[in-house]
């Protein structure tokens, strides 16, 4: 299904199966009906990237972005009913409790936050001391896990909200609980770790060589899919913690994936645009439009080591002008260009009274301390690359690869 003008970055399937919400680094958000595979409403509200969304009871939808508004929605009506704010940065997650009578919310401003979804009434929870990636309800509903970069994964009991910490050996990037209520998180190692209820260890599983962006469990709890930057989903039998297959998507990153209550047809959205249907059991695509995949974009790198650090660069930015826009600016062209200069691009404020120019040392510094250090107030995630070496490696690659 194509309709979006940039990557989808999140997907929602309706109850009843009949229905997909998705959204995209264009702003818009679409309402799509899975039976005859056509949009049926384009949702325009938020000034940034729709990085998350939900259905609600009654029909009503949910959407938050990067403008760190969220927005509800009565399917059909052209503006939103209600509009959520108060976030200081980008919001990136949502999840209905079970019954329906709170909305959770994660953002790159290090809260939680809990919205009554009758009143709007909020409640923040802190704890976080880097961006929150996930949020999801446990099925019960007595409990919200939070996840984030800063390798936590945090258990917040309800209603009175005190967390259990659990400190994870990598950052991360999303969780999924399965209907038995086990946790499943994934991380930028690509890894894929479950939990018990009470936050131990129990099991682990290899996704891919690349960070893990989102999850999603089958409705049995049978299946866990878990997308991948480097444009591959894993299909993971939770019983067995075993790689069942991996779907090869495209060679760009796949931002969202979710299962029909079919409990084996899954859903795609990637960093070209388009929603993609799979058969998860066999690993086929289900539609016309889906034969073949383009080749991995830095084939003609094999072997070049900054291509390999940039892989993890890839989910936001391209090399080429000619690409369709990711979350970031093109690279196209950097070496030598002001920061925030390039026309067309929404930037951060604050970036826009720096005096940094982007040549190799001033890459490789950003990324030796970190965005929030070197240019406060960007919405680049926080990542940091230890090794001099690496960073050389990369500054090298940008200088080949960026250049016209």
């Amino acid at each position: 299904m194509v309709g979006h003008g940039g990557p989808v970055r999140a997907l929602a399937i309706s109850p009843d199966g009949s229905g997909l919400l998705s959204g995209s680094f264009d702003t818009a958000a679409i309402r799509w009906s899975l039976k005859t595979d056509t949009a049926e409403q384009v949702l325009r509200y938020h000034a940034d990237a729709v990085n998350a969304v939900a259905f609600l009871s009654g029909g009503r939808l949910v959407t938050a972005g990067a403008d760190a508004r969220i927005a509800v929605w009565t399917a059909g009506r052209q503006r939103p009913d209600r509009v959520f704010e108060g976030y200081g940065g980008p919001i990136v997650a949502l999840a209905v409790s079970p019954d329906g009578a709170l909305l959770a919310s994660g953002s790159w401003d290090r809260t939680v936050r809990l919205w009554s979804l009758s009143d709007g009434a909020s409640r923040v929870l802190e704890g976080h001391s880097q961006n929150v990636n996930g949020v999801a309800f446990t099925p019960d509903g007595r409990s919200l896990l939070s996840v984030g970069y800063d390798l936590t994964l945090r258990i917040w009991r309800l209603p009175d909200g005190q967390p259990e910490v659990v400190t994870l050996p990598a950052p991360l990037n999303a969780v999924a609980v399965a209907p038995d209520g086990e946790i499943v998180t994934g991380a930028v190692d690509g890894m894929l770790r479950m939990l018990t209820t009470d936050g131990k260890v129990s099991g682990e599983v290899a996704a891919g060589p690349t960070p893990v962006v989102a999850l999603t469990i089958s409705g049995d709890g049978t299946l866990i899919a878990a997308a991948g930057i480097g444009g591959t989903v894993a299909i993971i039998d939770r019983k067995s913690r075993s790689l069942l297959r991996t779907l090869v998507v495209s060679g760009l990153p796949v931002w969202s994936v979710a299962f029909l209550p079919d409990r084996e047809t899954l859903m795609t959205g990637g960093a070209d645009g388009k929603i993609r249907r799979w058969n998860a059991h066999t690993g086929d695509p289900i539609g016309s439009n889906l034969s073949g995949t383009p080749a991995d974009p830095f084939a003609a790198y094999a072997g070049d080591p900054g291509a390999d650090v940039f892989r993890a660069c890839v989910a936001c930015h391209t090399l080429s002008d000619k690409e369709v826009q990711r979350a970031g600016p093109t690279l196209a062209g950097l070496y030598g260009r002001k920061i925030a200069s390039l026309p067309g691009y929404r930037f951060s404020e604050a970036l826009k009274t720096m005096d940094i120019v982007w040549t190799p040392e001033t890459v490789a510094k950003l990324f030796e301390i970190g965005p929030n250090a070197y240019t406060p107030g960007t919405k680049m995630p926080e990542q940091r690359i230890g090794s001099a070496e690496d960073r050389r490696a990369l500054t090298d690659f940008l200088g080949r690869a960026t250049s016209r």
